[in-house]
C-alpha cells in the first residue's frame, strides 16, 4: 500500500538551510523521509561549510548559493533546477532577515532603508520564487514558506518582522489564488519559537521562548521535525486539495490571548 505522504519522484528546492539546526533541515529531513529528491542553497560561502554536511547526509543532489540580495543568484538557482531536472514540484522558503538596528527598535523607529530590505528578503523573494517556479510547474505543485504568529498579534521584541510577516501571509494567499488555476498550491506554515540561528537575532529571544513553554496548551516546544513532518504533508499529494493556508504548528499557542 502506498503511504498517505509519499514524496517519491518529486523534486523539491530547499532555501534557507543555514545548518543542522535550521527549520529548513526539519523539513528537508522530512521530505527526504518520504522519498523527494532534493537540492538546496547555502547564502555565501562563509555558510557552506554549515550547509555541505546537512546536504550529504540528507543526500540533497546539489546545493548551489543563493543570497536574494545579490542580482541573478535566485534566477540561477531555479535555471539549475530547471537544467538538472527539467521541472520542480515543490519549494520551501525558509528565509528572513532585518538590519540589526531596525530589528532591536520600535517598529515606529525602522528606517525605510530597513524596512525595505527586511520586506524584500523576507517577503518579496518568495514572491520572486514564485514566478520562476511557476514555469517549472507544469504538472502543479507547492510553494511553501515559513512565518510567526507575531504576523497577527504584538509579539514583545518581535518589532518589525510582525509587519513583514503579516505581509508574507497575504502574499501566500494571493499566490495560491492566482496560480491555483495550474495545480500550484501556496502555504504559509507558522511554528512556536524554535531556537535557531536566525531566531537568536531577536532581542531576549530565550525569554520568549521560556514563556512559550510555560503558557502554550501542550506545555511542549515545538521543534524543527514538527515542521518538517507538516511541510512534507503540505507537499504531498495528501493535500493536493488543500491551498491558501496560514498552518500553525505551535502547540495551541495560536489558542491564547
Amino acid at each position: 500500500m502506498t503511504p498517505l505522504v509519499d514524496l517519491r519522484g518529486k523534486r523539491g528546492l530547499i532555501i534557507g538551510i543555514a545548518n543542522e539546526h535550521s527549520i529548513a533541515t526539519g523539513c528537508a529531513r522530512a521530505f527526504a523521509q518520504c522519498g523527494a529528491r532534493l537540492a538546496g542553497s547555502y547564502l555565501n560561502e562563509k555558510a557552506k561549510p554549515f550547509v555541505e554536511p546537512v546536504a550529504e547526509q540528507l543526500g540533497l543532489e546539489w546545493i548551489a548559493p543563493c543570497d536574494v540580495r545579490q542580482e541573478g543568484q535566485l534566477e540561477a538557482l531555479f535555471a539549475q533546477a530547471r537544467n538538472n531536472w527539467g521541472g520542480l514540484d515543490f519549494v520551501l522558503h525558509s528565509i528572513a532577515f532585518a538590519p540589526r538596528e531596525d530589528l532591536h527598535g520600535r517598529v515606529v523607529d525602522c528606517s525605510a532603508q530597513g524596512f525595505g530590505e527586511a520586506m524584500d528578503v523576507s517577503c518579496h523573494s518568495f514572491l520572486r520564487m514564485a514566478r520562476l517556479a511557476e514555469p517549472l510547474m507544469t504538472d502543479g505543485g507547492c510553494l511553501l514558506c515559513v512565518t510567526f504568529y507575531g504576523s497577527e498579534r504584538v509579539v514583545e521584541h518581535y518589532n518589525l518582522m510582525g509587519p513583514v510577516k503579516a505581509a508574507l501571509e497575504s502574499a501566500t494567499r494571493y499566490i495560491a489564488a492566482e496560480l491555483g488555476p495550474k495545480g500550484i498550491r501556496a502555504h504559509a506554515i507558522s511554528p512556536g519559537p524554535i531556537a535557531t540561528r536566525a531566531a537568536s537575532g531577536i532581542d531576549r529571544f530565550d525569554e520568549m521562548l521560556e514563556r512559550a513553554a510555560a503558557q502554550v496548551p501542550q506545555h511542549h516546544l515545538v521543534d524543527i521535525a514538527d515542521v518538517g513532518a507538516l511541510a512534507a504533508f503540505l507537499a504531498s499529494d495528501a493535500a493536493r486539495r488543500i491551498t491558501g493556508t496560514i498552518i500553525p504548528v505551535d502547540g495551541g499557542q495560536h489558542l491564547l490571548a
